[in-house]
């Protein structure tokens, strides 16, 4: 095979040089070797710092067999859009034909004459419905060249309909968009029409059913389920379930939300944080923050389990005494104490909301004290061995064995705070985290000596369940270009469990949200720019996104460098003033753009 792409001028093309495809430059060339063998031109237009581009050509011009595919049935041919803007512009405008979904990377059938038939972007290695697998639709653009050319050359109907019956029985492990629309509207249907959340006495916040109905798939395709997470919220925040200081509560007793169990816990607040910061309720996002970091951060930096429920008050033990004073009167009275042990993935949980709501507004103290319990857990929560375990007090680590949640919900909070740091060693500490989350279910070491089998339930309870959590983890790593090993290990989890999930949507919240999250294609926003805090950076923050970075060139460098692919070749362009946005959305990255009004905040 001859390496015709070493050789070129162009750093994207010579990315390509050591495929097995054999590639053809853009020239005439290809075209005579297409007519010369009577086959159809595969043409593929992308640019150097296009994240699915990365992505497409580890998964299908990598592979051996998907290149015998092209070799045998095609002639290739690789493009720089920016070497060849006039040759990007007439494909793209041709493909509008087929697909509204226009970006890079561009793939584009075409005559030996150079004449467009069928054109997409993006596809998998393997069918992810409603996208047929690349190797099914090499089949049937052959197949249509084949046995109805004429038909193919007047128009793509034949690969169209081909490529839709391939989708339609190609094997799913996910569940359908109706079905989790069916689930959530299931969860709506139990919400308390008088006082909002769900069901009656006693009444929880329910946080992790919460987090579903809050998932841009639920919001765009079930918003009456959606708008009742809304309500709920609202419900909760204007209750005595929340504290004057901001914090929440437990449970309420009362179906209307009052008399609150008043034990406050780090799980229900850090992931209530996440949930009033999706809602745009900031005044309730900061009141929780505000809480967390006055009366749960520990002065080592971790955050402590919970806040008891009681006090001392003129000498006895008194259960919510001090809770139902106004915040001017607690002044001089002992606040009720706070459990000291710091929880590994509880602490991930308060690690990653607090980075979240750090960076989205514009609260950097935020995100050091998100930096500060993430460097204590990692240096205290240690086993003799070094692994991590469960819990440490005063700088004591149990012996207790870390749980898959503790790891999965620690791994995604250090990735959050990758982000809203830009420092990309987070994310490789996240990603170590991680693979020792899926190496395998931790289990006690005397229940497994003595042969008594963990429990088999992966319901929510107040926190997600072991499984949830580490497929939530491994979504996170994937959307961020760690690899398509991790989003099968997300999937893999969904499939195990998720029909049970369909059934008892109220108990699975969490894993409805990872099936939601990988039914939906991904939205990746990074803004490569030297000015942080410039108009470019802070629009970026708020659009729906999946992922959203905000890099300096070198920082970009760093990322990639670690592995996290989605960065590549974004370190290396010019990010001069306001910098520039790399938007990418459903497979398909767009022209990176120095304009804030260019960034939509939908999806």
């Amino acid at each position: 095979m001859t390496n015709r792409l070493a050789d070129t001028l162009s750093p994207y093309l010579r990315a390509h040089a050591d495929n097995p495809v054999d590639w053809y430059p853009w020239g005439s060339e290809a075209f005579a070797e297409a007519q010369r063998r009577d086959v159809p031109l595969l043409i593929s237009i992308g640019y150097s710092t296009c994240h699915w581009c990365h992505v497409m050509a580890r998964e299908s011009f990598a592979d051996p067999e998907v290149a015998a595919l092209m070799n045998n049935g095609f002639v290739s041919v690789k493009v720089d859009r920016e070497e060849h803007p006039d040759v990007d512009g007439a494909y793209m405008a041709a493909a509008s034909a087929f697909t509204q979904n226009l970006g890079w990377p561009l793939t584009v059938f075409a005559t030996p004459r150079g004449r467009t038939f069928f054109a997409g972007t993006y596809w998998p290695p393997d069918a992810r419905p409603p996208l047929p697998s690349f190797r099914e639709v090499l089949a049937a653009v052959g197949e249509a060249w084949t046995h109805r050319r004429a038909q193919a050359e007047e128009s793509a109907d034949a690969v169209t309909d081909a490529l839709m019956r391939a989708a339609e029985a190609s094997p799913t492990d996910l569940p359908t968009v109706a079905a989790l629309v069916s689930a959530a509207a299931a969860i709506a249907a139990r919400e308390d029409q008088q006082f909002g959340g769900y069901g009656g006495a006693p009444k929880f916040p329910v946080a992790t059913t919460l987090r579903f109905l809050q998932s841009p798939l639920v919001v765009r395709e079930a918003a009456d389920a959606s708008h009742s997470a809304q309500r709920a919220l609202a419900a909760m925040a204007a209750s005595e379930l929340r504290d004057a200081d901001g914090g929440f509560f437990r449970y309420a007793t009362q179906r209307d939300w009052t008399v609150p169990h008043y034990e406050r816990m780090l799980t229900d607040n850090a992931q209530l944080l996440e949930i009033a910061l999706d809602a745009g309720d900031e005044a309730t996002a900061r009141g929780i923050a505000g809480f967390l970091l006055a009366s749960l951060q520990r002065p080592g930096g971790g955050f402590g389990a919970a806040q008891d429920s009681e006090s001392w008050i003129d000498g006895r033990r008194d259960e919510g005494g001090y809770y139902r004073r106004p915040v001017s009167e607690r002044v001089g009275l002992e606040p009720p104490s706070v459990d000291g042990k710091l929880i590994t993935g509880w602490n991930g949980l308060a690690i990653g909301a607090l980075a979240r709501a750090g960076a989205r507004l514009a609260e950097p103290s935020w995100v050091t004290a998100a930096t500060r319990a993430a460097e204590t857990v990692l240096r205290v929560n240690r086993g003799v061995g070094g692994e991590l375990v469960r819990a440490s007090l005063d700088g004591v680590a149990s012996a207790a064995v870390a749980t898959g949640a503790d790891l999965a919900l620690l791994a995604d909070g250090l990735f959050a705070l990758a982000l809203a740091s830009a420092e990309a060693s987070w994310a490789s500490a996240a990603r170590e985290v991680l693979d020792q989350a899926l190496d395998g279910r931790r289990i006690d070491p005397l229940l497994a000596v003595h042969g008594i089998a963990a429990s088999p339930d992966q319901t929510d309870g107040d926190l997600p369940s072991d499984v949830a959590a580490t497929a939530a983890a491994a979504l996170t790593a994937w959307r961020l270009g760690a690899g398509e090993r991790y989003r099968e290990a997300a999937v893999g989890a969904v499939r195990d469990h998720v029909a049970r999930g369909v059934e008892q949507p109220f108990a699975h919240g969490s894993l409805l949200r990872v099936a939601a999250g990988l039914v939906d294609p991904p939205r990746q926003l990074v803004v490569v720019t030297e000015n942080p805090s410039g108009a470019l950076a802070a629009a970026a923050l708020h659009v729906d996104a999946d992922i959203v970075a905000v890099v300096a060139p070198a920082q970009a460098r760093s990322f990639a460098a670690a592995g996290f692919a989605l960065f590549e070749g974004k370190g290396d362009a010019q990010a001069s003033g306001e910098g520039l946005a790399y938007d990418c959305r459903a497979f398909v990255c767009r022209l990176p753009v120095d304009d804030p009004r260019s960034l939509s905040r939908e999806r």
